[in-house]
């Protein structure tokens, strides 16, 4: 049985907004996820979709690839785009949970990981997520001051590949010092004089990347407890590389998958 809603003040379509919002996870520990390809990817990978909203063209598009024990509600086009980050809104949507479980020990972790810090740009964050889903990585962790991965714009710009590798919230500085602790490089991406050419690493297939802040690079503190902090030569006239093309390379160069 489908539900129709027709009001965009309708109680459900209010929630629907703030689990758009920091605030709206962190009371429900739920999400929204907008579109057709980040909706059917949370399908196929059997993540925790709890609901389905779609407008009645969407609803008879995908009709036989939803899951018929979910809850699901057919939406006006107006509602669709109170609920869109976008300016044309896809008119389908999904509800998540988000899992208590979801953490991972850096004392058990294994593969390489890509680490975050204070990463602000939704379109750097999607890129490097997938990225290292390409890339064979293990994981992605979200460090302290980098824009949370159940933000509309962060969840869209990584077009589901954060339902094909681990992604996880944690302290840096925890995961740095675990890895280490177990014989597990952890590389830095920096413009530093004491910086090694990305060139001279060897691939492995475990270990920790960290790439920092856009605008200030890495935290002199992280920057200081690194196994190795690594450079890419620029052969052209450019200050620098953008942080998700730079992670790019690196995590190319440096992954040698487990066979």
């Amino acid at each position: 049985m489908i539900e129709e809603i027709t009001s965009t003040q309708n109680a459900k379509v209010k929630k629907w907004q703030h689990l758009t919002t920091k605030k709206g996870h962190q009371k429900f520990h739920q999400y929204l996820v907008e579109g057709w390809h980040i909706v059917g990817d949370a399908i196929t990978a059997e993540q925790p979709v709890v609901q389905i909203i779609a407008t009645a063209e969407q609803l008879n598009l995908h009709e036989h690839q939803l899951p018929s024990n979910v809850e699901t509600f057919e939406i006006t086009d107006e509602i669709a785009k109170k609920l869109s980050d976008t300016v044309t809104p896809q008119g389908i949507f999904a509800v998540l949970d988000i899992l208590a479980t979801e953490q991972v020990d850096p004392e058990t972790a294994t593969g390489a990981w890509l680490l975050l810090d204070r990463i602000q740009d939704p379109g750097n964050i999607g890129t490097m997520v997938r990225t290292a889903d390409a890339a064979g990585f293990r994981g992605v962790v979200f460090g302290s001051g980098t824009s949370s991965r159940f933000t509309p714009k962060v969840v869209r710009a990584m077009q589901g590949s954060q339902f094909h590798i681990q992604l996880v919230e944690a302290n840096l500085e925890d995961w740095v010092k675990a890895l280490k602790e177990r014989n597990i490089p952890v590389y830095g991406s920096a413009l530093d004089e004491n910086a090694e050419d990305y060139n001279t690493v060897t691939p492995q297939s475990e270990f920790g990347l960290i790439l920092g802040n856009e605008g200030q690079g890495m935290s002199e503190k992280l920057m200081g407890q690194t196994t190795t902090n690594l450079y890419i030569p620029i052969k052209g006239q450019a200050e620098s590389l953008n942080v998700a093309v730079a992670a790019g390379i690196l995590m190319f160069k440096l992954n040698q998958k487990l066979a």
